[in-house]
């Protein structure tokens, strides 16, 4: 077997690396937020911060163009439905970031209209804390997903059909 000299502009890489680079690289969020976490979401989009360095900047308000949902802020049990629906529109390949501490836990409302942790009935990938948790925790956050995608993605897209994925959540078991 022979070695052959390659000119600098050509790269050579298995199929699946190549579509996990361009998955992380282009993630369209699509922002769910409520109360001061929101606040917190459009401040990491704002030139101080940036998101669009990290490919991230399209912020889509359609869920067939989107492929990150950012929930961010609390959930009362009236909007979950919408919020199931719109999770059901987005095309896979698709991730969760829930972000402050109402969406992943509750936060301080523990009542029966606020969900407790948005865990129960959407697939999360990413925990962002905090109440509000800051624009560089978010960044870190999706940096942390790009790595995650980076590492389990496959052209063919067979990571979306395992079992852990397909799992009923728990408040539809209960």
């Amino acid at each position: 077997m022979s070695i052959v000299e390659l000119p600098d502009n050509v790269v050579i890489t298995r199929l699946d690396q190549l579509v996990s680079w361009c998955r992380k690289n282009s993630l369209w969020p699509m922002p769910f937020a409520t109360a001061c976490c929101g606040i917190e979401l459009m401040a990491t989009g704002a030139s101080r911060h940036d998101i669009a360095r990290f490919g991230a900047e399209v912020f889509r308000f359609s869920p067939r163009q989107c492929d990150l949902m950012i929930v961010a802020g609390r959930v009362v049990m009236k909007m979950m439905p919408v919020l199931q629906r719109i999770w059901q529109q987005m095309h896979e390949p698709k991730w969760c970031v829930s972000m402050g501490a109402c969406a992943s836990t509750g936060g301080v409302f523990d009542t029966y209209s606020v969900v407790q942790g948005i865990d129960r009935f959407l697939p999360v990938d990413m925990y962002v804390p905090g109440c509000p948790p800051r624009p560089e925790q978010l960044i870190q956050a999706i940096i942390d997903l790009q790595a995650k995608i980076q590492a389990e993605g496959t052209a063919m897209g067979h990571e979306f059909e395992a079992p852990s994925r397909q799992e009923p959540k728990r408040a539809l078991q209960e």
